[in-house]
C-alpha cells in the first residue's frame, strides 16, 4: 500500500513538551519556523508542530519514525501503519518468543487469543512488532494487553532450558515444544482452534510437536507473522517476560546481564565466573551458545 508524501495528524498539546525532549534526544535539529511550536528536523525525517496542534511528518524516514516511536509514544494507535481495514479480525490466537537469541536470560514464548473486539482494542492501543520498541514501551504494553486478553506464557528459565536443550539436542525442537506448550494452553482457556505463528523453522518441526500432544488446530505459519496484530500482541508479551526474566537473574546475582550475544555479554560472563563460579553459570546462561566459550 502506497504511503502519502506527508503524514498529517493531531495530537494532544500536553504532550508537545515530551515529543520535543524525546526528539531533541533522538538528534534531531530544532528551530521555529512562524506559527508552529517547533520544528525538528535530522536526515530522512522532518517533523513540525504547529500552534493549533496539527503535526506534520515528512521525508523518506518517516514510515519507521511514525511506526516505531510516533505511534507507539505519543499517538497511541497505529492507524498510519497498520490500517484497520486491512487487519484480521476473525477471533484467532498468535504466537511469538523472546530470548532465543540471548546468551542470559529465559527463553519466552507468548500465546494470545483474541475476538473481534479485542483485535480492535489492540489497534487502538498500538500494538506492533516488539523488535524495535522500547523495553519500557513493551512493559507498559504487555501489561494493558493482559488485561484485555486471554494469553499463555512460557517462561523457561536457563537452568531448565540447559536440562531441555540436552533432551532436544537442538533449538528448533525446543522453540517448537514451547510454541506447542503456549498454545495447548490457551486453546484449554478459549476453546479457540485458529492459529498464526511466527515461522522460525520448517512446517514440520511445530505441526510434529502439537501431534506429539494430540492437539489439533487450524495453523498457519508465516515469515513476518507479527504483521498479524495478535502476533505482535504475543511478541510483546514474549519479549516483555524476557526483560522482566533476564532482569530478576541480575537482581539475584547481583550483576547486570546485558541482552544479545555481544562483546558486552562476554565482558558479563568472565565477570560473573569470577564471582559466582563456573557451577552456578547454569542459572543464568544458555550454555550450548558458542559466546559462553570466551567466558573463559
Amino acid at each position: 500500500m502506497n504511503k502519502p508524501a506527508n503524514f498529517i495528524t493531531e495530537i494532544d498539546l500536553s504532550l508537545a513538551p515530551k515529543l520535543k525532549k524525546d526528539l531533541e534526544e533522538q538528534g534531531f535539529t530544532l528551530a521555529q519556523p512562524a506559527y508552529t511550536l517547533f520544528q525538528a528536523k535530522k536526515t530522512g525525517v522532518s517533523c513540525t508542530l504547529y500552534e493549533s496542534g496539527k503535526l506534520m511528518v515528512q521525508g523518506k524516514g518517516k514510515d519507521d519514525f511514525i511506526s516505531y516511536y510516533l505511534e507507539p509514544e505519543i499517538l497511541g494507535n497505529v492507524s498510519y501503519t497498520y490500517p484497520e481495514t486491512v487487519a484480521n479480525t476473525t477471533p484467532h490466537i498468535g504466537v511469538d518468543e523472546a530470548g532465543k537469541g540471548d546468551v542470559f536470560g529465559p527463553l519466552c514464548v507468548a500465546a494470545l487469543y483474541a475476538n473481534s473486539d479485542q483485535i480492535h482494542a489492540l489497534i487502538k492501543m498500538g500494538i506492533r512488532d516488539s523488535k524495535r520498541l522500547t523495553d519500557a514501551t513493551i512493559i507498559k504494553l504487555a501489561d494493558k494487553i493482559k488485561k484485555e486478553c486471554d494469553h499463555a506464557i512460557i517462561q523457561i528459565f536457563p537452568k531448565r532450558y540447559n536440562e531441555l536443550y540436552s533432551q532436544f539436542k537442538n533449538l528448533n525442537h525446543l522453540l517448537a515444544w514451547g510454541h506447542a506448550t503456549a498454545i495447548e494452553e490457551i486453546v484449554e482457556k478459549t476453546s479457540c482452534k485458529s492459529v498464526i505463528i511466527d515461522q522460525f523453522a520448517s512446517e514440520h518441526v511445530v505441526e510434529s510437536a502439537l501431534k506429539r500432544k494430540a492437539l489439533e488446530v487450524d495453523l498457519c505459519q508465516r515469515h513476518r507473522g507479527e504483521e498479524d496484530v495478535v502476533v505482535a500482541g504475543a511478541s510483546i508479551l514474549a519479549r516483555a517476560a524476557f526483560v522482566r526474566g533476564i532482569d530478576k537473574l541480575s537482581e539475584e546475582f547481583n550483576l547486570t546481564l546485558p541482552k544479545g550475544a555481544s562483546p558486552k555479554v562476554v565482558a558479563a560472563g568472565r565477570k560473573f565466573l569470577s564471582t559466582h563460579g563456573e557451577e552456578h553459570l547454569h542459572w543464568v546462561a544458555k550454555l550450548h551458545f558458542k559466546t559462553i566459550q570466551e567466558f573463559s
